[in-house]
């Protein structure tokens, strides 16, 4: 029976991944996402309590997903942005997710934000310490400057085919893109610790 139940979850959780990425909280429907899960749409009610909640939590699973395939930065910062890259390039739902969840929330405390903020903050200490610094303000905006080199040509697709598009050959592109964000990434890096060096 639990493994029942645990199959049904992970069933409504793909089949809502999908419907939210595509249309968002306000746009998604929950009997469009049991008919594809191929479940009576109570369960989702049972499961998740309602489509907000559903939503939390298909969002807080393509996070563990995340965090499970890239982990915390390591000794080679610059390799781990870019294998948070291939991530969203890869998957492009997450990034879709957390900007209809931007749109959705706000500003306001999101649901299971403690857990979240707990991860980046093991995020942000394994940073600090590769780099040098302390594990203050200055390395949490380093970490969020890192993702977004990572995160946004995969968020907004359409600003970088406009932007790099015209430049290299499509099928390149995104190694192109890829490169120059691992390079700047790799200077970032390079330029805080020289920075924080001892004379």
């Amino acid at each position: 029976m639990a493994r029942d139940t645990a199959v049904t979850r992970q069933k409504l959780l793909g089949a809502a991944r999908q419907e939210f990425a595509a249309l968002g909280v306000a746009g998604a429907r929950v009997d469009r996402i049991a008919e594809r899960a191929g479940v009576n749409k109570e369960r989702v009610y049972g499961h998740f309590g309602s489509k907000e909640g559903l939503f939390a939590a298909t969002v807080s699973a393509a996070m563990d997903e995340l965090t499970e395939a890239v982990g915390k930065p390591g000794d080679d910062v610059a390799a781990w942005v870019g294998s948070v890259y291939d991530f969203h390039r890869e998957r492009p739902e997450l990034l879709r997710l957390l900007l209809w969840e931007a749109l959705s929330h706000g500003g306001s405390e999101l649901p299971g934000e403690q857990r979240r903020a707990d991860g980046y903050a093991l995020k942000v200490d394994a940073l600090a310490s590769r780099l040098g610094i302390g594990s203050g303000p200055r390395a949490a905006v380093v970490l969020l400057s890192l993702i977004g080199l990572a995160a946004w040509p995969n968020a907004v697709p359409q600003l970088t085919r406009l932007i790099v598009g015209s430049r290299v050959e499509e099928a390149d592109s995104p190694e192109v893109v890829r490169g120059a964000v691992v390079d700047l990434a790799a200077g970032l890096v390079n330029g805080i610790r020289g920075a924080d060096a001892p004379e």
